[in-house]
């Protein structure tokens, strides 16, 4: 294990969370408020620690597989330890395990919280808590990677330990560029969804905050009753970008080089499909709810957007619908978006080859003397493809199941309890009963917030970094 590289990646993390630090303070500074004092001390004590760490080069900088997943998961979890600081500091969160909460719901891009309204807020922690969406929504990794070039291109353990979905790639010979694509593609599209909802009469404050929610697929609010207030041209603008943030960014890539038969591939085409499919029943299931068809099919969209996406805004209580479209949302909670997007959940991609596993092992059952390979888009799926995907899936279970049964130890009912810890391993956010769309995770006790922390985490880093971190066969010499 090479700890010093370790160490040296820890210490230039923090000097970026340390730069990540001024929006709220600047936020702070613009509005008056004292809380950007708290802003400003942790970003100082960031500074100074990460000097500390990153002062001295490491002699071996290669990272093999081993070091790249302990890498991602100790950055998350000491990125959202530094981030929570300022939250108790300035007196927003009453206990350092709420704060906690918070800040890894942020990073992690889940959306879940513990306030119960959030008007009151400092306006620098609002910026704060969206910007963490938009940090955590790429990967924070991803970009210090391109400023910080590892020797050997053993950075790719990093990127795949990070990036989300069943597969990964390098959009160009050298990753530190690849980085610099997909963050540029991420600026970009966050730009545009700024531009658009300046258009359409919000504030610059409001604007932003949404946009880094958006982007990040993350999903916190700025006003108590998150978009059920706004208009309905911001409404469709937030819908489609959630629809756009969901989708693999090496799409966009390729459409800017003009394949766009390769860009369509089979992943996105099956998203779009549920995604009509969804929106289709609900409106039918939901209508008689509104004054309007056209009303229907508004909240309808936005709410698939929403979940399919996991970013979690609200234009209805949906937790009020109907059990069919309240058995859709839960069914596509566990879908969530495609690979290489900013997106939770198990990801299109793996319900593709999981279907397609299905349907090999039938076809073998009766013709055993046939060999019939898996493909996607004409290609042939690996076996070592297949087998992550069904190891994800084995682990996903496990891990499901075991925080369901410590979440249930608190008073919460079983729907509340299950869409809670699916909510926060898919990195959704908002679940059903008392951790609906209008309610909080407040009440949970903290050992309970403990476990949901860890489910966002690892839903956020494809569970393996998480489990890796844990083991204690990491630590044994090979």
């Amino acid at each position: 294990m090479n700890f010093s590289m370790i160490r040296y990646t820890l210490g230039w993390l923090l000097l970026f969370e340390s730069a990540f630090l001024a929006l709220p303070i600047i936020t702070g500074a613009i509005y008056g408020e004292g809380a950007a004092i708290s802003f400003l001390i942790t970003a100082v004590l960031s500074l100074a620690l990460g000097l500390l760490l990153s002062l001295r080069r490491p002699k071996a900088t290669e990272l093999y597989a081993k070091e790249g997943f302990v890498i991602v998961a100790m950055s998350w979890i000491v990125m959202s330890l530094v981030g929570a600081v300022p939250l108790v500091m300035c007196g927003a969160c009453g206990s350092f395990v709420d704060a906690l909460f918070e800040t890894v719901s942020g990073f992690t891009t889940t959306g879940a919280s513990i306030f119960s309204a959030v008007e009151h807020l400092p306006r620098s922690v609002l910026m704060w808590r969206s910007f963490t969406h938009w940090i955590g929504g790429m990967g924070v990794l991803v970009f210090i990677m391109a400023f910080l070039p590892l020797s050997g291109g053993h950075n790719m353990h990093i990127m795949r330990a990070e990036s989300p979905g069943p597969d990964v790639s390098k959009l160009v010979p050298k990753m530190k560029n690849t980085a610099l694509i997909l963050y540029a593609i991420y600026f970009a599209l966050t730009l545009i969804q700024l531009v658009a909802l300046l258009i359409s009469g919000m504030s610059l404050f409001d604007a932003l905050n949404t946009a880094f929610s958006t982007a990040g697929t993350g999903g916190f609010g700025f006003r108590n009753d998150s978009f059920a207030s706004a208009t309905t041209a911001q409404q469709v603008i937030v819908t489609v970008f959630m629809l756009i943030f969901s989708i693999n960014f090496n799409s966009y890539y390729l459409i800017l080089n003009r394949k766009i038969k390769d860009a369509l591939n089979s992943e996105i085409k099956v998203f779009l499909l549920i995604v009509v499919c969804a929106v289709t029943v609900i409106t039918v299931d939901t209508m008689a709810r509104y004054d309007s068809i056209g009303e229907a099919i508004n909240h309808a969209s936005f709410t698939v957007a929403s979940i399919i996406s996991t970013t979690g805004f609200s234009t209805e209580n949906f937790d009020l619908w109907p059990e069919l479209s309240r058995t859709v949302l839960v069914l596509i909670m566990f879908v969530g978006a495609c690979a290489g997007s900013t997106g939770g959940g198990i990801k299109v991609s793996r319900i593709l080859i999981l279907f397609k596993g299905m349907a090999r092992e039938l076809h073998t059952l009766l013709h055993p003397r046939q060999i019939k390979k898996i493909t996607v888009d004409r290609k042939p799926v690996s076996h070592e493809l297949i087998r992550s995907v069904n190891a994800y899936i084995g682990c996903y279970i496990l891990i499901f199941v075991a925080s369901l049964i410590v979440v249930s130890f608190d008073t919460g009912d079983l729907v509340t309890n299950f869409t809670a810890v699916t909510a926060t391993i898919n990195n959704i956010g908002p679940g059903l009963s008392a951790v609906g769309p209008s309610a909080n995770y407040a009440f949970f006790s903290p050992l309970s917030k403990l476990v949901l922390i860890f489910d966002m985490l690892a839903g956020r880093l494809e569970l393996f970094p998480m489990l890796i971190l844990f083991s204690p066969m990491t630590y044994k010499k090979s």
